[in-house]
């Protein structure tokens, strides 16, 4: 087992610079670069109109001469350039970029006058909160809903709640995340939650219960709207482990012993069944946490690491850009192998290192 860690350890960095290098181009040719941000800003021009200014990639040097003919200074120009380091090679700043980031240094943001470390540290507790209650409320959920669907297999309970689940999984997160807005967060209907953030503004003067309720006020809806697409994966997956269980010669013995059915299904099938969903839960991590958070971020204006990233893209903050990607992925490549070992953990006969031999 340590040879395939050590093996899926040197397997990330190959990953994650060609991750890097795939969205460095990517992003260097997209229109409208730091450069014409920063052109747009000195003029006064919205950042819409300055993504159709003429070459707006990444280097911004081909366009210079039709700059210079809008009455910008070239000297300013050059000085954006050497500032935003488009003065160099896309290669080397690739490569510099790269060397900096094997120390975790993501450099400072173009637009915002901070590290991106700062920035990304200011950012991750409203991630870690909606990910970690989301996952919470996930599992409280779907596992006790699993295991009732299993024992009433077949029954109008087990039909109705598989289609409230496949409902719910089929409706996209912002979209839910726009309806319960409409509902109950003043749109149109009741004005019971807030409709942004994630304390209200006169936080730091409540109390200790004053201020749980507040925060607990406000994540309910992104909470609800990121967790109603998860429910129905758990929910059968769960319900799928436990019918195989209960079919097993070992629960007919335990049966015949004149085991209970609480016995049964506690003592022997639940410690069984659970292990696949267990194993799971680190993979589950990772999309909860970077797949499914930006949207509602956007959507209920909660500071946190997915608006970030957004913030970022549209303002083409290429070190909080590049930061972000090299931190999720980096986190993502390390919750992949962890989930690996969780599964060898729960189950000892699974073996990775023989089946890659």
């Amino acid at each position: 087992m340590a040879a395939y860690v050590l093996r899926r350890l040197l397997l990330m960095i190959p990953t994650l610079l060609g991750i890097m290098l795939l969205n460095f181009i990517i992003v260097q040719a997209a229109p409208g670069g730091p450069i014409d941000q920063g052109l747009a800003r000195f003029q006064g021009l919205s950042s819409q109109a300055s993504t159709r200014m003429e070459g707006g990639g990444g280097d911004a040097t081909a366009s210079g001469e039709s700059r210079g003919a809008r009455g910008i200074p070239v000297e300013f120009i050059e000085k954006l350039e050497t500032q935003f380091g488009f003065d160099q090679p896309a290669h080397e700043r690739f490569l510099g970029m790269i060397v900096d980031y094997a120390s975790f240094d993501f450099g400072e943001s173009f637009f915002r006058d901070k590290a991106v470390i700062t920035l990304m540290l200011e950012r991750l507790p409203v991630s870690i909160s909606l990910g970690l209650w989301t996952t919470l409320v996930v599992y409280l959920v779907s596992i006790p809903l699993g295991i009732r669907k299993a024992l009433h297999h077949g029954s109008r309970f087990d039909v109705w709640s598989s289609g409230l689940v496949i409902v719910g999984y089929a409706i996209p997160g912002f979209l839910f995340a726009i309806l319960l807005i409409v509902l109950f967060a003043g749109g149109s209907y009741w004005d019971v939650f807030p409709l942004r953030g994630l304390t209200s503004s006169d936080f730091d003067t409540l109390s200790a219960w004053g201020k749980v309720k507040d925060y607990l006020w406000h994540i309910t809806l992104p909470v609800i709207a990121s967790a109603i697409g998860s429910f129905a994966t758990l929910t059968m997956l769960t319900k799928n482990s436990f019918l195989d269980e209960v079919h097993k010669q070992y629960v007919l013995t335990a049966r015949a012993k004149g085991a209970s059915d609480l016995r049964v299904l506690y003592g022997h099938v639940f410690r069984n069944a659970m292990l696949i969903i267990i194993a799971g839960l680190p993979a589950a991590l990772v999309g909860i946490f970077f797949t499914g958070s930006l949207l509602i971020e956007v959507i209920f204006s909660l500071e946190g690491l997915g608006l970030l990233g957004f913030e970022a893209v549209m303002q083409r903050d290429y070190p909080v850009i590049f930061g972000t990607l090299y931190l999720y992925t980096l986190i993502g490549l390390f919750l992949k192998l962890i989930s690996d070992l969780t599964y060898v953990w729960v189950d000892p006969r699974i073996d990775f290192e023989t089946r890659e031999s």
